[in-house]
Formats: structure tokens, C-alpha cells, sequence
């Protein structure tokens, strides 16, 4: 521990909020990464990233300095998340909404309803994680990939902490052990079974990578993909989708896979002959995202949604769509000026 940071918790011990606020600083975006990957909700993450910080705040007279101020607060941030993955007071899902139109029948209904995206913009004002561990296993913009969020949201509460502090962080085994009053046997056997069930979810996706953000490859299928969305063609826009596409819609529960399921869903949102324009934005570490605005008569832009695309080589292998309310935290307006 550094004699600075050594200087600030004596500080904040004594009644310093100041000092407090200081000596957190450079560990609070990445522990807001570290609650959204555990949680899968970006208001979630921040109400748990607040509770972690009044809790540090309140606890510091017990920081013993044994583990570092950093494994200190993850222990702390985890530990808050597990409770809140634990209760039953998340997100509702919400029921189909548009009138006179019948969806198909989804391949199956999903349970993350309370599933959103990462805003880029944050992960570029400090939100990368600190210094990894030797023994992580993923690349950082893997591991906040909404893919990868999603499949996290289907482990057991404990096995989705072990497998971040362990993978994502690179935590030694001894460390998450301790964050997790847990022993060393029973965090390798949380992080065995995790592994195994991420792995079954994968599929194919680890054999097609997505080409990297802002390459000419990313570009071509991207300005494709607009072409097709706002044109309403919707034989083009299949043209660019793998054979298994997944489509969601959280907090809906609809689930579509396979490139017939999702065209027959995507014909509803054309075949009422409505034009969409698409505004292009960043989630979940250099992921295309859009928010979707219909043209009134009047001839402005009304906001519907914000679609994330996941990329599979030179096709698009996910698309999901959140709810217009989520527009603000990517700095998009609710609405579009008459053309």
C-alpha cells in the first residue's frame, strides 16, 4: 500500500469525506463494470455501485490493510450484488404492447427481462477494469460483451461471481476464497461447473469473431444492415443474418432463433409500413448499437427503441433491442426534428 493511500485512509478514517471520495476515485468506474457484468443492469449496477461505496465509507475502521484497498472494495461490490441477485424485487417483464399485431412464437421465453446495455461512452471515462490478474482468461471487450453478460446471467448467483473474479479479473483462487468467506475447494468447483455451462451456451460463436470496431469490414456490413433497416427491405437485411440469429427483446420475454424466425418478426415491424431511421451509437465495448426512430406523418422522428448487434465474421449474429427509455444514458434524443 502506497504512503499516499496510506494518507487518505487515515484522512477518511477521521471524518474525511473528501478524502474518502479521493482515495475511491480510481476504482469506482471499473467496480461499476465489475456490478453490471454480475447483474446485467446498467440502474442495477449503479444502485449496487452506490451501496458499495456508502458501505466501504461506513466500514473503513475494519480495513485491516491485509488485502489491498482495491480487493477490499471488489469484496465489498460482490458481496452487495450477490444480495441483490438473491431477492426477488428485479425487473418485471412486460407483456406484448402493440395492438392488432401477433407475434410468432418465440423459440423460447427468456428470463434476464432485466437485461440492458453498457453505454460505450462510460467505458471510455475510465470504466476498463484495473491491473488483471495473470490468470484471466478473457479479453476485456469479450467479457463485456452483451453475449457474454447475457450467458452470465444464467449461472447461480455464487458461480457467476467466482467465474468474473476469477476469469474476467484474474483474483487468485486464495483471494476470491476470502472475498466469498468460501475455501479454495470450493471456489475451483463454483468456477469447474460455471465454465461448463458457458461453454454449452457458446456454441459456434468463439469460431466466428467479430470484425474489430471501426475496421472497413465493421463499416460494410454496418452501413448494409442501415440500408436494410431503414429501407424496410427485409429480404436484404436477412441476407446478412447467420443461419442461427438470436433476437430478444428485454424486458419482453420473446425469444427468436434461427434466420426464419427472426425475418417472419421482422416482416411485423416492416409490413405496417413504417420507416425507421437509425442514429448510431456504442454499447458493450465497441458493439454497433442504434437508437430507432419512426417518422410521424408530421415528419419527425419518434424514439422506439435501441437495437445492439452482436458480429459474426461478415454476418450478424444477434440483434437485441431495448426500450426507448434507455436512450438518454447513450446521449441519444428522445426524438428527431421534421425533414
Amino acid at each position: 500500500m502506497t504512503t499516499v493511500v496510506e494518507e487518505l485512509i487515515a484522512e477518511a478514517r477521521a471524518g474525511d469525506d473528501d478524502a474518502f471520495r479521493e482515495m475511491v476515485a480510481p476504482h469506482v468506474r471499473e467496480l461499476q463494470v465489475h456490478c453490471y457484468r454480475m447483474l446485467g443492469s446498467l440502474q442495477d449496477a449503479e444502485d449496487a455501485l452506490q451501496e458499495t461505496l456508502l458501505a466501504a465509507w461506513k466500514g473503513l475502521g475494519g480495513f485491516d490493510g491485509r488485502a489491498s484497498l482495491r480487493t477490499w472494495l471488489y469484496r465489498i461490490a460482490t458481496n452487495r450484488c450477490l444480495n441483490v441477485l438473491r431477492s426477488t424485487n428485479r425487473r418485471r417483464a412486460k407483456e406484448w404492447d402493440i395492438p392488432g399485431v401477433r407475434p410468432p412464437t418465440p423459440t423460447r421465453h427468456g428470463e434476464a427481462v432485466w437485461l440492458e446495455p453498457y453505454p460505450d461512452s462510460l467505458l471510455d471515462r475510465g470504466g476498463a477494469p484495473g491491473p488483471l490478474g495473470p490468470e484471466a482468461r478473457y479479453e476485456q471487450s469479450e467479457s463485456i460483451s452483451l453475449a457474454f453478460v447475457t450467458g452470465l446471467q444464467s449461472l447461480p448467483p455464487r458461480q457467476l461471481a467466482v467465474l468474473i473474479l476469477r476469469d474476467v479479473l484474474g483474483f487468485r483462487a486464495k483471494d476470491v476464497a476470502g472475498m466469498l468467506d468460501s475455501t479454495v475447494e470450493s471456489v475451483t468447483s463454483a468456477l469447474k461447473r460455471a465454465r461448463a455451462t458457458l461453454a454449452r451456451r457458446a456454441g459456434n460463436d468463439g469460431d466466428r469473431r467479430p470484425p474489430h470496431p471501426g475496421s472497413a469490414e465493421e463499416r460494410s456490413l454496418v452501413t448494409r444492415f442501415v440500408a436494410a433497416y431503414e429501407s424496410g427491405d427485409l429480404d436484404a437485411l436477412v441476407a446478412l443474418l447467420t443461419d442461427d440469429v438470436f433476437m430478444s427483446m428485454p424486458p419482453m420475454t420473446l425469444e427468436y432463433e434461427g434466420r426464419d424466425l427472426v425475418a417472419e418478426f421482422c416482416a411485423l415491424l416492416f409490413g405496417s409500413g413504417r420507416r425507421f431511421e437509425l442514429v448510431p451509437t456504442r454499447a458493450n465495448g465497441g458493439q454497433p448499437a442504434f437508437g430507432l426512430y419512426v417518422r410521424t406523418p408530421e415528419g419527425t422522428g419518434r424514439s422506439t427503441g435501441l437495437i445492439v448487434l452482436s458480429l459474426a465474421g461478415e454476418r450478424i449474429s444477434r440483434m437485441v433491442r431495448f426500450e426507448a427509455g434507455l436512450l438518454p444514458r447513450f446521449d441519444l434524443p428522445a426524438s428527431l426534428p421534421a425533414r
